[in-house]
């Protein structure tokens, strides 16, 4: 049993599902001592969009151990065995878990682990420099010490410039379940967005248009409603050897890809897509539907009129160069998820690297300060290792090679060569 005197070989703050992954993978491995700190009371995972019927546009194989461990307990399908579904879920033949499922699976393995610590918020991270040692001290006084840090604590929704400060009731697509039936009680509802999000909350709202009577518009600064690129070949850019050609090339280069690949891990389901005109179609057999969709246009400016509880929205139709305006009662923002820097960070910020810029210089074994051994990142760095950061499948591998950096020798083998094409010449 650890004392407060401990020093841990590494401490992972934040409890998403890499960290998660981390510390199912750690669990048996006697060299490394590991701690988990997070400030929710429990594991939770985007529980404000847990919509009926949602699913991962991942794998079950995407589990937080299998692709670094297929014998591991803490497995998805362990995990079903345990619950008496596996059966069922073969049954069902679809390869992608609910959404809700994911989370009781995540929160299942978090009930086996000893080494998580919830509703502890870390305050400070400073460094020891006499002991080598990191000192971690949460809002409770509490101080935990460490000889290297993992960083999981995840993206925070993003609100955009032209909505920083705006009143009302608007909210991100984070909080929209608990939100629905207040919604819903509105004459119009604008949803802003283009991913998956976005597709999941207007194909619900557009289900009940009918029963409830709102103007529903859906708009996106997108060309087109985007399908998520998920043929096989381009899935071979969640590859070792993609990641090690991606973090290779000049960071200018990264960052121009870094814009242009977002359609292989932001679009919408082709499904979902196809789906959603369908029940358009069907909806539009009794008569017009009161919807909107408008595509190429970007969110200038919004403000609130308080008296008569409406936004007025500011677009800019980019290919026309025309400027519109849509009066709605209610908004919703699915305008995604940007990292922040943490700020009990501060203490140590001479410890990091950063790029020009002043993102995390991310190295190719994902550690970010200057040792190259201290602190390593999970997810928030596709300005370094490609579309891989954030691909839940990637997130065993990348903590399979994490385990190797801190143990010095490697514990779960991991593959480097899987591809078929070739990405560098």
């Amino acid at each position: 049993m650890s004392t407060p005197e401990t020093t841990y070989d590494f401490i992972g703050i934040g409890l998403g599902p890499f960290n998660l992954g981390l510390a199912c993978l750690t669990e048996p491995i006697d060299q490394l001592n590991g701690l988990f700190l997070e400030s929710k009371p429990d594991f939770e995972w985007h529980s404000g969009m847990f919509l009926e019927g949602a699913h991962l546009q991942t794998p079950f194989m995407s589990d937080l151990v299998t692709m670094a461990d297929p014998t591991s307990p803490y497995s998805f399908l362990n995990y079903l065995k345990e619950k008496g579904r596996l059966y069922s879920f073969y049954i069902r033949e679809n390869f992608y878990p609910l959404r809700t499922e994911y989370n009781d699976y995540c929160r299942w393995a978090a009930g086996k682990l000893s080494t998580i610590r919830f509703s502890t918020t870390v305050a400070a991270v400073s460094f020891d420099e006499a002991a080598e040692e990191y000192v971690v001290a949460t809002e409770t006084g509490e101080t935990f010490r460490s000889r290297r840090i993992v960083l999981g604590t995840g993206t925070p929704p993003h609100i955009p410039d032209s909505c920083a400060g705006l009143g009302g009731d608007f909210l991100h697509n984070s909080r929209y379940l608990p939100n629905k039936e207040a919604l819903q009680r509105k004459k119009s509802i604008t949803l802003v967005g283009s991913g998956q999000s976005a597709a999941e909350i207007y194909y619900d709202l557009l289900a009940e248009i009918d029963v409830h009577g709102y103007q529903l518009n859906w708009v996106t600064r997108s060309p087109r409603f985007f399908p998520l690129e998920y043929t096989k070949l381009t899935l071979e850019m969640t590859s070792p050897e993609y990641v090690d050609y991606f973090h290779a090339l000049p960071e200018a280069t990264r960052s121009r890809l870094e814009t242009a690949q977002k359609g292989l891990f932001k679009g919408i389901d082709g499904e979902l897509v196809d789906a959603i005109f369908d029940l358009l179609y069907q909806k539009n057999l009794a008569g017009p539907v009161p919807t909107r969709l408008l595509t190429n246009s970007a969110l200038r400016s919004a403000a609130y009129d308080e008296t008569a509880g409406s936004y007025a929205l500011g677009f800019r139709q980019e290919e026309q160069e025309k400027d519109f305006t849509v009066e709605t009662e209610g908004l919703i923002l699915a305008t995604g998820y940007k990292y922040a820097v943490p700020a009990f960070l501060e203490p140590v910020r001479d410890r990091l690297r950063w790029d020009a810029q002043g993102r995390f210089d991310v190295a190719r074994n994902y550690s970010i300060d200057t040792t190259g051994r201290g602190v390593f990142l999970q997810n928030a760095a596709v300005h370094a290792h490609s579309v891989t950061s954030p691909d839940l499948g990637m997130g065993a591998y990348r903590n399979a090679y994490i385990i190797g950096e801190m143990l010095g020798a490697e514990y779960y083998p991991v593959e480097k060569t899987i591809a078929f094409q070739e990405f560098a010449v």
